[in-house]
């Protein structure tokens, strides 16, 4: 017998609300969910797994008319191939350049953590703090 799994099943599986669930088939991302004779949503494994990459697609911030496009494309069969590729591979090249630019956030996060973590920690504070209002006296002062 096929194993399917409820909406509830399926939010505690991918931390997702039902509402978020009921949300994502109202856009368009769940065409491929079947309802049963009472009208409940059943999930099989293939649509857990369709979720899984509708999650990964909205964890790494493709907007959700993107996701749908994709779904569409997926839903249209093995024609779409080359669309599907040009969608993730445009999607992958933003990832990377948010993730490039989070590491270099990171590193100035390092450097303020070092910064607190070093023995001179309060001498580097306090000469700052004395730079920072010498520089404001300065501007205030028309010495630019």
């Amino acid at each position: 017998m096929l194993e399917t799994y409820t909406i509830k099943d399926v939010a505690e599986k991918f931390n997702l609300t039902i509402s978020t669930i009921r949300y994502y088939d109202k856009k368009g991302l769940l065409p491929f969910v079947e309802k049963n004779t009472s009208g409940y949503r059943e999930f099989t494994n293939s649509d857990l797994n369709m979720i899984h990459t509708i999650c990964c697609l909205k964890n790494t911030g493709m907007p959700i008319n993107e996701i749908k496009q994709y779904i569409d494309y997926c839903m249209a069969g093995s024609k779409t191939i080359p669309q599907r590729k040009a969608l993730l591979q445009a999607h992958k090249e933003a990832v990377l350049a948010q993730q490039a630019q989070l590491m270099e956030s990171l590193e100035e996060i390092d450097i303020k953590l070092n910064r607190y973590n070093s023995s001179a920690a309060k001498q580097i504070i306090d000469t700052q703090i004395a730079y920072v209002k010498a520089e404001k006296a300065q501007l205030k002062m028309g010495l630019q």
